[in-house]
């Protein structure tokens, strides 16, 4: 009998593997950091290979940890960063380049090119999706455009095309599988949220080649097995989402008008909408949450592209940390930014500005700044993206949440919960549980093997660790978020 389901949890700077058991409780976890290349300014990369290794190496790891074999496994779920785009060689499977990362902003004009052709609302109307760079569609233009000799395999049927979980399936099953789950197809601008096909009339706008493209499958099936050869037998591979999705998969976020939001690299607020896709009027995208049992769910999401990723900056480029844990810390022993505010639009702003353009600024600077009220700018930076997408989403929803359910690295950061809980004015509740990520791609790789019985059964799972409350008076949130709009104003079209 088996005892546990694996989640292979593909994310962004780094992959981890969580082996969880039947209560829905981590049993164990491992996890590495893999590089991250930015060859030109507003260009993020990753090596495909490092992808794999590390992620299998994770695996490995984490079963070894707790004596586990094949045996004792009963599926395996993967979640992953989404939209980042590998293009491969069939026959080899080597990577024509380095994978084109969700955060890189160098099909910036290419975006430009089609909105000027007034395709937007034909875009939203068939993919839920805005054009921008940060989607796969131009990913993909660019790398057939750029790396000489792969249109021309393409034609030939010789090349393929994975977002993260489909190069892993694909790698794990030898090169038999070649599938991505509706939630990921979703993300690339290809894919028909209402056909739940890949739109040919776009293909053929963007000089796609069909053959390149995986064969869209629910994110809750068995797709194939993990050949004996990594872990000493064969192991189902059942199970599929990209990392926000399945984050509210996780926090058991089944029913229409529940909500989350996922602190990791980026930030990610998602509302299940149920059977109907609904469409933004207020720079949200509309997302297949998950295709389970014949049926499919939609979302709305709020995609903020730098979150925990400006904590790492404050890391690993300005050195003004030596740990993210440290941030917590350090803003917590000053009473406000001292006037500044961080608007960490490194790769562009997201939702709701959509501003491919804007850059990073640091505003509001007097002498008597240091480097506790910098990093507790970084910190509330996220609060305050957070709540303009919140804000949108209700908007659009005709509904105002009663709390936000919080999930994800960041979410560890007691300052930062607090602070959005100020922000926003209403309560931010954090699970026992933060791993929320790899737990949705679990039950999603369980309930397809019979691990768990039924979505109703996995509600029982969830526990909370704390409730954040309001404490900040209305005016004094009221002049922050002025402030906060006065800066996001002086990031814009900085690189236009």
């Amino acid at each position: 009998m088996a005892k546990y389901v694996m989640a292979l949890d593909a994310g962004t700077t780094s992959n981890r593997c969580v082996l969880f058991d039947e209560k829905g409780g981590v049993c164990s976890v491992a996890q590495k950091e893999f590089r991250q290349y930015f060859p030109q300014p507003g260009w993020v990369e990753h090596d495909a290979h490092e992808i794999w290794s590390t992620q299998l190496g994770v695996a490995v790891e984490a079963m070894q940890a707790i004596g586990a074999g094949a045996e004792d496994i009963a599926a395996i779920g993967i979640t992953n960063q989404r939209e980042t785009t590998i293009l491969w060689d069939k026959a080899t499977g080597e990577p024509v380049c380095r994978a084109i990362v969700w955060q890189c902003r160098r099909t910036s004009a290419i975006c430009d090119r089609l909105r000027e052709q007034g395709l937007a609302p034909w875009f939203r109307e068939k993919t839920g999706l805005v054009i921008d760079a940060y989607f796969s569609a131009t990913k993909i233009m660019w790398i057939l455009e750029n790396i000489p000799g792969v249109r021309e395999k393409a034609k030939r049927g010789e090349i393929l095309f994975g977002t993260v979980e489909t190069w892993l399936i694909w790698k794990l099953t030898r090169g038999k599988v070649h599938v991505t789950d509706y939630s990921n197809a979703s993300r690339t601008m290809l894919f028909n949220i209402r056909t739940l096909t890949w739109d040919h009339e776009i293909l053929e706008k963007l000089n796609i080649p069909p053959s390149i493209l995986p064969t869209p499958v629910p994110s809750s099936q068995l797709f194939g097995a993990a050949d004996e050869i990594f872990f000493g037998a064969p192991i189902l591979i059942a199970g599929a989402a990209g990392d926000q999705q399945a984050a509210l998969f996780g926090e058991a976020g089944f029913s229409a008008g529940e909500a989350k939001n996922t602190y990791g690299t980026g930030c990610f607020l998602l509302m299940n909408t149920g059977e109907s896709p609904v469409f933004s009027r207020n720079g949200l995208v509309t997302t297949i949450a998950w295709g389970i049992g014949g049926r499919v769910c939609y979302a709305l999401e709020g995609s903020i592209f730098v979150a925990g990723a400006a904590v790492q900056w404050l890391r690993d480029e300005l050195k003004v940390i030596e740990t993210a844990a440290e941030s917590e810390t350090l803003a917590a022993q000053v009473e406000d930014t001292c006037g500044c505010y961080l608007v960490p639009a490194f790769t562009g702003l997201g939702a709701p500005y959509w501003n491919q353009h804007a850059r990073g600024c640091l505003v509001g600077l007097t002498r008597g700044v240091n480097r506790k009220h910098l990093v507790r700018a970084v910190l509330e930076s996220i609060a305050y993206q957070t709540a303009d997408v919140l804000a949108a989403m209700q908007d659009d929803a005709g509904l105002t949440l009663s709390a936000l359910k919080a999930d994800g690295g960041a979410a560890k950061n007691d300052f930062l919960m607090q602070f959005q809980s100020d922000i926003i004015n209403a309560p931010v509740y954090r699970p026992a549980c933060v791993e929320t990520t790899a737990l949705g791609a679990a039950y999603l790789a369980g309930l397809a093997v019979g691990f768990w019985e039924s979505t109703e059964a996995l509600r029982n799972n969830g526990r909370i660790d704390r409730v954040f409350e309001p404490s900040m008076t209305e005016a004094a949130r009221q002049e922050k978020m002025s402030g906060w709009k006065k800066a996001v104003a002086r990031s814009l079209d900085w690189s236009d």
